[in-house]
């Protein structure tokens, strides 16, 4: 059952085959940190940490690289406006990032490179590609030259003519062929600097993916990932760079996740339709968000919704009441191997597919004879831990907040006690005013020989 994966850059599914045997290196890209992020912003880091925990069964050696862009000039605007220092706002949003990523149950990436420590590896990259002939300097800039490159635009499939007609490129004077790109440029004295070889300055933001791969995974990588916008130009610069500077390729699978769009709309700022991680995280379970971005393939679009997300808590409220009913059976090593499940996963990663499995086996699961369930119940698990998701204790899951304004979990327990001695004191009616109290308030009563459980809805 071989891994396939979707190369964006030969445009079809190839059979994924590492540089080297069991060793796995993989790099996404990840975020400029100047404000909170957008539920956008969470797709890649939800689908590649996916990725990593399935290439993490098949290879024992997987390192997972995803970087924080923490120097640009929409953290300097940032900082500016706020009055704040540039390294104190860009810290704050990268720690707001990483517990935003961790309430989506995404992995620690191995290696979280930060652009501003990689200076020297960015400017040396800059010298060898001048030394080669593929930069030059003019006015204070440094600019990869794109005509230096004789497949330059291959990862986009775009020609030289069609990349300065489709992308915002700066017309300057001092370039020698309008597409060409900035590798560094100079900073005045109110701006972050660097010291260079070409005066103070500091790096385009195409440079520093290409620098801290080379440092931290190598020239040539498996995997490279991150959102369809990021094509063109970002990777097919970083690409330039890249093959230009080290003589080798660059990357072997190229791999870029559809877009999200909002009730049917594409998601921008001119619509002001953003919606951001730590707004959704109030009213939603990171499990739910997480579920939902993974409910298309990553391929496609996404039409992100309200009506999305509740079916998708829904849905999770199915399997997590598959372990509840089972709560106090053991759950046998779950083996996944050769299932319907992994065969979906290993197909380019078709979650829509592996997540009919789990409806399936939430189904086996619920009318297997006691004998067979601790095996059901671990594949189960083992399943939903490779999606991320079936992370908590299912009594947790189903008393935890929905929203709204809500009766706390103390109150409920004092009126399902009131209930019980009710119903001992043959006071059926009040029994059922407290239940049906109970559920004008959103808690549901489950009745059983082992006593009452309750659940929100």
């Amino acid at each position: 059952m071989p891994l396939k994966l979707y190369n964006t850059f030969s445009g079809e599914k190839e059979v994924f085959q590492p540089l080297q045997e069991n060793r796995v290196r993989m790099y996404v890209c990840g975020p400029t940190v100047y404000n909170r992020v957008h539920i956008g912003n969470a797709r890649p880091a939800v689908v590649f940490d996916t990725l990593y925990r399935v290439l993490k069964t098949l290879y024992s050696d997987v390192v997972y690289a995803r970087n924080i862009t923490d120097i640009d000039d929409k953290i300097m605007k940032a900082a500016r406006e706020n009055g704040e220092e540039i390294a104190a706002l860009s810290a704050r949003f990268a720690q707001a990032y990483f517990e935003d990523m961790q309430a989506l149950n995404n992995l620690q990436p191995d290696v979280t490179p930060y652009a501003t420590e990689h200076l020297p590896e960015m400017i040396a990259m800059i010298e060898r590609l001048v030394e080669k002939g593929h930069a030059y300097e003019a006015s204070g800039h440094v600019l990869f030259a794109v005509e230096s490159m004789e497949d330059y635009g291959k990862l986009s499939k775009r020609s030289l003519d069609d990349m300065l007609a489709g992308a915002r490129v700066e017309v300057a004077p001092y370039k020698k062929y309008a597409g060409d790109f900035v590798l560094w440029k100079p900073s005045s004295d109110d701006e972050p600097g660097w010291e260079s070889p070409w005066g103070r300055g500091r790096p385009g933001w195409h440079l520093e993916c290409s620098a801290m791969i080379k440092k931290h995974l190598g020239d040539t990588i498996d995997i490279h990932g991150g959102g369809r916008d990021l094509t063109f130009p970002h990777h097919e610069n970083e690409r330039a760079q890249s093959c230009c500077a080290n003589g080798v390729d660059f990357v072997r699978y190229w791999m870029h996740n559809g877009y999200v769009n909002i009730d049917g709309e594409k998601m921008s700022k001119s619509l002001g339709n953003f919606r951001m991680v730590n707004d959704l995280l109030q009213q939603y379970p990171g499990e739910v968000l997480r579920f939902a971005l993974l409910s298309a393939h990553y391929r496609s679009e996404l039409n992100f919704s309200a009506d999305l997300l509740d079916q998708a808590w829904r849905t999770l409220d199915g399997l997590y009441g598959a372990l509840r009913e089972t709560q106090a059976i053991p759950a046998e090593r779950g083996d996944l191997s050769n299932t319907a499940f992994m065969v979906a996963l290993h197909d380019d990663l078709n979650t829509p597919i592996a997540i009919s499995e789990l409806h399936q086996l939430a189904r086996e699961l619920n009318k297997a004879a006691e004998a067979d369930k601790p095996a059901l119940k671990g594949q189960l698990l083992a399943a939903g831990e490779l999606l991320g998701i079936l992370q908590m204790d299912a009594e947790t899951w189903f008393k935890q907040s929905r929203g709204g304004d809500e009766i706390s979990e103390d109150e409920i327990e004092a009126l399902i006690a009131e209930r019980q001695k009710s119903k001992a004191d043959r006071n059926f009616a009040r029994a059922d005013e407290i239940r049906e109290e109970l559920k004008a308030k959103g808690v549901v009563l489950e009745d059983s020989r082992e006593g009452t459980k309750w659940r929100r809805e």
